[in-house]
Parts: C-alpha cells; structure tokens; sequence
C-alpha cells in the first residue's frame, strides 16, 4: 500500500506538471519556470509521502550534500555525452553548422530538469527502491530497467531498439547509480547531464522525441547503429557501451560498500509476508 501511495503522490504532480510544461513549450522561459517548479514539488511531495507512510526521514532526498552530489552527477552524465559525441563525429556522424538557440536552451534546461526529477523519483525513488526490499538488487535493476525502457515505445519516433538500448544504458545504469550511492540526487543529476547536453548543447534528437533546439545548429548522418538515427544518440552502440561501462562501475561500487540487497529467502513454513531483509 506504501508503495502505491508514493508511487501515485509523484504520478500525479508529474502529470500535472507534465502538462503545464507541454502547454507552455512555445515560451522557452514559462517553460523554464515550470519544470524548475515542477521538480521542486515533485521532491517535496516525494519526501512527504515517505515520511507519512513509512515514518522516517527520506535520507535519499536530504538537502545536505544535495548540490554537490547534483554537480558530481551532471558531470558524469556530461562526461558520458562528451565520450559518445566524440566518438560519433570522428566517423564523420555529427556535423555542427553554427550556434543554434540560447532561449532555446535555456527552456531545455527547465524541461529535462522536470523529466530527470520526476523518472528518478518514480523509477529508482519508489519502483527500485520497493522492488529491491523484496527481491534483491540485482534483480529490482533488471526489471525496473525493462520498464524503464518500455516506456520510451510512447515517443513519436520510438523504435523497438531504441526502448532496448535506453533499457540497457540507462535503466539499469540509473539503477545501479542509486545503488552504489545510496541516494537520488547523483542520478538526478546524472539523467539531467546527459539529457541537457544531449538535446540543449547538441540538439539532439532525445529518446525519439525530435531535435532540440538547442545551443548549437547540428545535425547528424550515416549508419544508425553509430547516430542512433531518428530516435537520438541513445539508439547509439556509443551510448549503450558507455552505459553498460558505467553501469559495471557502479555495481562495483556498490557490491564494495556493502550497498548490494540479497534475493529474499524464506525459512521453511514461514510467510512471504513475515520474510526480512538483510542489508
């Protein structure tokens, strides 16, 4: 029951916000204002809710250390685009042709926020998290992972691969980012690196959802298994190496600090519903 009221508490402030951000999107900055706003509420009901129905503090959302683990995740999601751009353009896939648009961007920035907040509070904050208790890590990241990736068949120039590799390189890489650190801001901050210098700084196309517009005027060209074609980068062998890299990065880590959850087992004759956990 928990579990439905915190998943349900931070569905419907992302719909609502969702749909003031769609409305404005013509406006770079309400659209800005909004999704800054909308991932602001967003955390607070997140915490909110977590405290009123599992009655202790949401030390996964804490504001101390939130800013520097914000920055040390947008590094590494803005670590990974610079590794996989790279490499795109050096077989001549990503072709720059002058600046593009500042108030675009600047837009983008409220819009990823909004989309990078509310998916790590629903996916890792509430799904993984409550999936974990009862079946273990490993196995909490591969189906929320799935999911996760399942979710992007909605998008306009979805493709059964693009939902797969978004599945591989950051389902399960989101996943084991909350693993290892325990907290939600370093994936936020992760997922809003990657997606603001995906579409804000390249203009890319995200998740099949269109190209951006963004700082600068792009576009790109060649094989699909290189750009990802329609979809954006992330349908990129690129990105789903770089993904699957940090993802084995991150389980290291967490497997080293003792953060790995076990598959539950019951003693004989005892309840599913009595079974604990052991962290």
């Amino acid at each position: 029951m928990r579990f439905v009221k915190q998943f349900l508490a931070v569905a419907a402030v992302t719909f609502v916000g969702g749909q003031s951000v769609a409305a404005v999107q013509g406006n770079p900055w309400l659209t800005l204002v909004l999704g800054l706003v909308t991932a602001v509420l967003a955390v607070l009901v997140y915490a909110w809710v977590v405290r009123r129905t599992e009655h202790r503090a949401p030390t996964e959302v804490a504001r101390s250390g939130a800013v520097a683990r914000l920055l040390r995740g947008a590094l590494i999601g803005a670590g990974m685009f610079v590794a996989v751009i790279t490499n795109i353009a050096f077989l001549d896939g990503y072709h720059v042709h002058g600046l593009g648009s500042v108030t675009g961007a600047l837009g983008l920035v409220g819009f990823m926020a909004a989309a990078a907040v509310t998916e790590e509070l629903l996916f890792r904050g509430v799904l993984f998290r409550v999936i974990e208790e009862r079946i273990g890590t490993w196995i909490s990241l591969l189906l929320t992972g799935v999911v996760f990736g399942a979710m992007h068949l909605v998008n306009p120039d979805a493709t059964l691969w693009g939902a797969t590799a978004i599945a591989i390189e950051a389902g399960f890489m989101l996943a084991a980012c909350y693993a290892a650190t325990r907290n939600l801001w370093v994936p936020i901050g992760l997922h809003f690196g990657w997606n603001f210098a995906l579409g804000g700084i390249s203009g890319a196309a995200v998740s099949g959802n269109g190209e951006s517009k963004g700082l600068l005027d792009a576009t790109f060209s060649g094989s699909t298994l290189v750009t990802g074609g329609d979809f954006g980068p992330e349908g990129s062998l690129y990105t789903v190496a770089a993904g699957v890299a940090l993802t084995v990065v991150f389980m290291w880590l967490a497997h080293r600090r003792g953060h790995i959850v076990p598959r539950r087992r019951r003693a004989a004759g005892e309840p599913a519903a009595t079974a604990t956990v052991s962290r």
